[in-house]
């Protein structure tokens, strides 16, 4: 089973900001709900604990792996323990695992590894295994992907730009891995690039963005919150997805966004204002004794 970590140039100088994605079998994760400087400053305030101090390290939810266990039936009970977030408990039985299992075939168990590797915040450990993993299995696009969000989180933008890229040309077609693209594209500044990455990911999976979780994206000054949420109604606007395009669009109101008058001429919404919730939205944000239209 393979895992992954997790437009058009209709943008402008800003692009979208989403947390970079894995995927265990089709299925879209986040990496947390916290920006990178967060987790950051997380593992540093982890190194400084005492070893008295209860953590992920010293806080185990499962036995020692079973010597007689079946390597498959650690990697079930290792993949049940990261999904109830142990990840410590689930690695010991990843590497249990690994020892069971023939060298060639241990590219998708040293993904796995990774993936938990970058719930614990160990960045340079993750690294290794998606290493380890793409050694034996130079097609794995899911661990090259995960190899980006490794750099992404160490805020090495251009490795992790270049290792997207390399994903991209294994697995043309995943959504997911043109998202992160653009999330890193963002965060180096290259906003251009950024915006076409994500209007291929929406090209992909017209739903991509509809699926975001509050979780999922990076904590940011209202304002910068606000830009987000503008150019994301935009951009679902051109695509034609009206009522996800008014949700992103309340959402830039509601986090005050001062732009929003250019709604009004920007070609994207066109069609959509003259939807009445266009027009009753706008005029009660520019009616301060307006009630605003339910959500």
């Amino acid at each position: 089973m393979k895992h992954l970590l997790l437009v058009p140039a209709l943008l402008s100088i800003a692009a979208l900001a989403t947390a970079p994605r894995i995927t265990e079998a089709g299925e879209t994760r986040y990496v947390g709900a916290q920006n990178p400087e967060r987790v950051t400053q997380d593992v540093a305030q982890n190194q400084k604990k005492s070893s008295t101090s209860l953590s992920v390290e010293t806080w185990r939810m499962a036995p020692p792996p079973p010597w007689d266990a079946t390597a498959g039936e650690l990697e079930k009970k290792a993949d049940e323990l990261r999904m109830i977030k142990a990840p410590a408990d689930a690695l010991d039985y990843y590497r249990a695992a690994l020892e069971k299992t023939p060298k060639k075939e241990r590219s998708g168990l040293y993904n796995k590894c990774g993936i938990t590797q970058l719930q614990l915040s160990r960045f340079e450990d993750s690294q290794r295994d998606f290493v380890n993993a793409i050694k034996r299995d130079k097609k794995n696009a899911e661990a090259i992907n995960n190899l980006g969000v490794s750099y992404f989180f160490r805020r090495d933008y251009k490795k992790a730009i270049k290792t997207y890229q390399k994903a991209i040309e294994v697995g043309p077609d995943s959504a997911p891995f043109h998202s992160n693209l653009g999330r890193a594209f963002f965060s180096a500044k290259k906003y251009d690039d950024a915006s076409i990455e994500y209007g291929r990911a929406l090209t992909l999976d017209p739903d991509i963005f509809s699926r975001e979780s509050p979780g999922g994206i990076l904590a940011r000054m209202p304002q910068e919150k606000g830009l987000y949420s503008y150019v994301l109604a935009k951009l679902l606007a051109s695509h034609g997805k009206t009522d996800e395009s008014l949700v992103y669009l309340r959402r830039a109101v509601d986090e005050g966004y001062v732009g929003l008058d250019k709604a009004y001429s920007e070609p994207e919404f066109a069609k959509l204002s003259k939807d009445q919730r266009f027009i009753d939205l706008m005029n009660a944000r520019n009616n301060p004794g307006t009630p605003m239209p339910p959500r």
